[in-house]
């Protein structure tokens, strides 16, 4: 059995929050590179080349890539055989945040409650989602959330006789809803199935998935080079000033459903698309 102490996932957090704020994934690098060869139009292209600047001065000056540098969202997978040591997981992934958005003078968005509206002072508490897995491996992901494409997304319950034709009208309407808002070229996150919570969770997961990296399922994998056409073919564009580049990508994510059902959500991710992994 793997023994992980808890000072080890605290150091490791506070490092990965401020890397995932001030270095632009690879994957989203290279997806913006290609937009510029795809975009047609001049606008677009103007954007998208600002875009990778902003980018390439955040990297090497050791600044946020965006000024909103986002709710802490902390994916977990965790060994079964890992045993984790020296206090609580949580308090130790809370204190990471704490220090990284410190350490990185990264501002503090989070307010203690959502109606009386008082900061923490520090970005914390995160959202911890964790999912236990065969082995002594233990993974965690940061993706801190801006609030400009979270609040572009959405969760809907659909009839199951509403099929795929529900589920791409769902999808390409946010997406022309949201507009400027969630500051294209956007990702789109899609979860279909399992209950409401479950569809949003995999909606946020399928966001940070690697841009170009197709479903696993082939039925999911062609809904997502469908949707993706649709989707830039809505002219939004980058920055919502027109154009064929809108979306990176459209990730799907699907569970098994109830006879009944057909949940679906759509998490949007702003084009920094901010994410570190961490393996201890």
């Amino acid at each position: 059995m793997k023994e992980i102490n808890t000072s080890a996932i605290t150091d490791a957090v506070a490092q990965a929050c401020i890397s995932a704020c001030y270095d632009l994934p690879p994957d989203i690098e290279k997806a913006l590179e290609r937009g510029m060869a795809d975009e047609e139009s001049p606008t677009g292209r103007d954007v998208l080349g600002q875009i990778i600047e902003n980018a390439r001065i955040a990297s090497e000056e050791s600044v946020p890539i965006c000024q909103d540098t986002g709710f802490a969202v902390v994916f977990i997978r965790l060994g079964q055989d890992a045993h984790i040591v020296g206090g609580s997981l949580t308090d130790a992934i809370n204190e990471g945040v704490r220090r990284g958005y410190s350490e990185g003078y990264l501002r503090k968005s989070i307010v203690a409650h959502p109606l009386e509206r008082v900061n923490t002072g520090d970005n914390t508490p995160a959202v911890i989602h964790t999912e236990i897995k065969p082995g002594d491996e233990f993974r965690i992901m940061i993706a801190p959330k801006g609030g400009g494409s979270e609040n572009m997304s959405g969760v809907r319950m659909l009839k199951p006789s509403d099929g795929v034709e529900g589920v791409k009208k769902f999808v390409v309407d946010l997406v022309k809803s949201a507009g400027s808002n969630p500051c294209p070229p956007i990702i789109v996150g899609v979860g279909i199935g399992g209950t409401m919570e479950m569809a949003a969770i995999m909606a946020k997961r399928a966001v940070i998935r690697e841009v170009g990296r197709p479903s696993e399922k082939p039925y999911d994998a062609a809904l997502e080079q469908e949707l993706l056409r649709l989707v830039n073919d809505t002219g939004v564009g980058p920055a919502g000033l027109g154009g064929r580049v809108t979306a990176l990508a459209v990730n799907v994510e699907s569970y098994p459903a109830h006879i009944a059902s057909l949940p679906v959500a759509v998490n949007i991710q702003c084009h920094a698309a901010r994410h570190k992994e961490i393996v201890l």
